[in-house]
């Protein structure tokens, strides 16, 4: 059986993280949104474990961040130990808020992230889900996408059309064999044995740091997850089989330097493949992928899931944008070439520390690993700026920080998901600023002052995903920034 088609603005195909991240997004905005999922409830058990303060900002907007805060614990950072146990690499992660205005990393258990995304998305008047529907056909017809999907729950086949499709659909995307894109291989490919564990008590000795074990023989990770959750993750070498080293037995022989059957349950075993792919091309017309579904990378960051929320931060005000009329369609021609420059080098970081955690030479892979680090044994989180795409000045394309207003409010929840000017007071006597622009200086929030000094700017106009779109040091150049840049 076929029913008419329905019309939307935005469907969307997935509703993982990154898929109900970006309808939230899309629905705060007022976009008709249709969101497609092949699967009946969401995933039970683990997958992604970490994200980080941009991340968290994103989740600020869309106005989760104090829901999901009671279930989250604050990652005092990483640290990469030889076979002997001796400390090659230290990542700590400040304790305290960053510029961003939340904890650098985050340790989560995805099902209680994903059950608060998707129980919020239901008060989303303008976005409507469907589960267990099997998207099977995508046909661009220049002004719009027609889509074909069946329910899975009664058999009928539905039709359905909107301006644009985008594929939140993970590492076997349909949406992507639509758009007929190869994949750039940036050389990554190993099993991994991913293990979940329940403590029957503390285990204090486990501590509180990741770890990961840079033995050649056997490398491994040590997470330390939310409440009583701990995760390794154990390479599988060349010749063992996965069903077996996945079993039980198999895997309590596996984590007997650690820990032991009677001290936890054991939630889930699984080996996954790890690769480090990026599609070449994330668009084709109305077609678009983002997340998974556009590159994979090693886990070595956890920077997996932060990277399709950073994917959908970017391309959901475009979007927004698009379908409200205030800008063309040409402005969807900078969604791949600011993300791709940006993911690449979380990939390519992530590539390198794996080559150190692989490594037999591992004072030689150290040198790798942190080529800049002129033989500094700490590592810092890295911030890339966009790739090419808006804006203009020698401070495009960089996050810019979130300062707290003066009383204590974070600056994005006074001002909303918009452009804003952050200027000292100063440099704005005279200037016409364009009606709606939100504008905050120093007398809102004194951290301003030293966000703008750090890049010894007197602006900075940013965008609704918060990198900077231009600045100025003058009034003259303000104006001129804010006459360029008026819809």
């Amino acid at each position: 059986m076929q029913q008419d088609s329905e019309n939307f603005d935005i469907i969307i195909v997935g509703l993982g993280p990154v898929g109900a991240t970006l309808a939230h997004l899309l629905g705060m905005n007022g976009i008709k949104t249709l969101v497609l999922e092949r699967e009946a409830v969401q995933y039970h058990l683990p997958r992604a474990v970490h994200f980080d303060d941009e991340v968290m900002r994103v989740f600020q907007w869309i106005g989760v961040a104090d829901q999901i805060l009671p279930d989250l614990r604050i990652n005092p950072g990483m640290r990469f130990v030889d076979a002997e146990g001796t400390l090659l690499l230290d990542w700590p992660r400040p304790q305290k808020p960053s510029v961003l205005g939340w904890h650098p990393s985050w340790r989560m258990h995805q099902p209680d992230l994903e059950r608060e995304l998707r129980s919020s998305l239901a008060k989303r008047a303008s976005v409507s889900v469907r589960s267990r529907c099997d998207v099977f056909h995508l046909e661009d017809r220049g002004d719009k996408i027609a889509l074909r999907y069946e329910d899975m729950a009664t058999g009928i086949i539905h039709r359905v059309e909107a301006a644009y499709v985008v594929g939140c659909d993970g590492a076997r995307s349909l949406v992507r064999r639509y758009i007929e894109t190869g994949m750039e291989d940036l050389g990554f490919h190993e099993r991994w044995l991913v293990v979940d564990l329940i403590l029957n008590k503390d285990k204090p000795e486990l501590g509180d740091h990741s770890v990961q074990y840079c033995n050649p023989e056997r490398p491994a990770t040590y997470v330390r997850s939310p409440g009583m959750r701990r995760r390794w993750e154990i390479t599988v070498l060349p010749d063992e089989d996965s069903n077996v080293i996945a079993s039980e037995p198999e895997v309590w022989k596996l984590l007997a330097p650690w820990i032991s059957p009677d001290e936890a349950v054991l939630e889930r075993a699984a080996v996954y493949n790890f690769h480090s792919l990026i599609a070449k091309d994330w668009r084709r017309g109305r077609l678009l992928i983002a997340g998974d579904a556009a590159h994979q990378t090693p886990p070595f960051m956890g920077q997996g899931m932060c990277a399709g929320i950073r994917d959908v931060a970017n391309l959901g005000w475009k979007l927004a944008q698009i379908i409200q009329g205030t800008s063309d369609d040409d402005l969807l021609d900078s969604y791949q070439t600011e993300r791709y420059d940006n993911v690449r080098t979380f990939i390519e970081t992530a590539v390198r520390l794996g080559g150190l955690i692989n490594a037999a030479d591992s004072q030689e892979a150290l040198k790798n690993a942190m080529p800049q680090s002129d033989g500094a044994r700490e590592m810092a989180s890295i911030y890339p700026p966009l790739g090419p795409g808006l804006g203009h000045g020698p401070h495009a394309g960089q996050l810019f920080g979130q300062p707290y207003m003066r009383d204590g409010q974070r600056m994005d929840d006074v001002v909303g998901h918009v452009n804003v000017l952050v200027a000292r007071k100063d440099i704005l006597a005279g200037l016409d600023i364009p009606a709606g622009l939100a504008v905050i200086t120093e007398e809102d929030a004194p951290q301003v002052t030293e966000l703008l000094s750090a890049i010894s700017q007197a602006a900075v106009l940013l965008r609704p995903d918060r990198y900077i779109l231009a600045s100025a040091i003058s009034p003259e150049q303000l104006g001129a920034v804010l006459a360029s840049n008026q819809n």
